[in-house]
């Protein structure tokens, strides 16, 4: 049974169509990307998911249950964690704050009990060193570490990833990918948005091509970015 499957989900927000009858189920453990122009309705479909915002028509289901009627918080108790496009932390708090309060809210960890897993997941992430400092001190790479690590600390079953690698140097996105791998082969289940493509195809089994808010095409990475209308619409190469 997939992990996470979308049925014919679709949000309007007045006349515009931001997502058009998508749907796709995705296998445990599986890493699936999610490539598309500006404005394609990649972040809205997270937000679907997430349950941030509520589809017009569809459903969203997680273990085969429906869950398009509950909120956002009842989704992270299930297992379905996020990072933000933008890192948005809490500035004023530590790194292990941070993570001590999605490991407490959002992983429902008692208070014995989150300390040391969140100690654990920052040495995983490459925090472990910063984790008396502020969040909001910290540089792009390790703010992009921590919206990872807080979705870990929620202890998630599927992860969303929304532009991870964006603005990182290529030494910094190697490490990020490199912490990546290792979430995964643990055995949760990825979804990840993202512009950056060698990153991406380095990490996924399967690309999907959001265009328009319609799926265009889902399937091995190597055949996606290979179609023509793919190359077209994508990277701007006529067909």
């Amino acid at each position: 049974m997939a992990i996470l499957s979308l049925q014919g989900v679709s949000k309007s927000f007045g006349a515009l169509k931001v997502t058009d009858e998508v749907g796709f189920a995705l296998e445990p453990g599986e890493a699936l990307g999610i490539i598309g122009p500006n404005g394609a309705g990649k972040s809205t479909l997270f937000n679907l998911i997430t349950g941030n915002l509520r589809p017009d028509r569809g459903q969203v289901l997680l273990d085969g249950r429906d869950i398009t009627e509950e909120t956002p918080m009842q989704r992270c108790a299930s297992g379905i964690g996020r990072s933000f496009q933008i890192p948005q932390p809490f500035g004023q708090l530590s790194v292990y704050e941070n993570l001590l309060v999605a490991a407490r809210f959002g992983g429902g960890l008692s208070a014995a009990e989150a300390p040391a897993q969140c100690m654990d997941i920052l040495r995983r992430c490459g925090l472990a060193r910063h984790a008396d400092r502020k969040a909001g001190s910290l540089p792009l790479l390790d703010r992009k570490r921590l919206e990872l690590a807080r979705a870990m600390a929620t202890r998630p079953r599927v992860i969303l990833l929304d532009e991870i690698a964006g603005g990182l140097t290529d030494a910094e996105c190697v490490a990020l990918v490199a912490t990546i791998r290792a979430i995964h082969a643990e055995g949760v289940a990825i979804i990840w948005i993202e512009h950056v493509l060698h990153a991406l195809t380095s990490v996924v089994s399967r690309l999907m091509v959001l265009n328009f808010g319609r799926m265009l095409m889902i399937g091995a990475p190597e055949a996606v970015m290979a179609a023509p209308e793919v190359r077209e619409i994508y990277l701007g190469i006529e067909a």
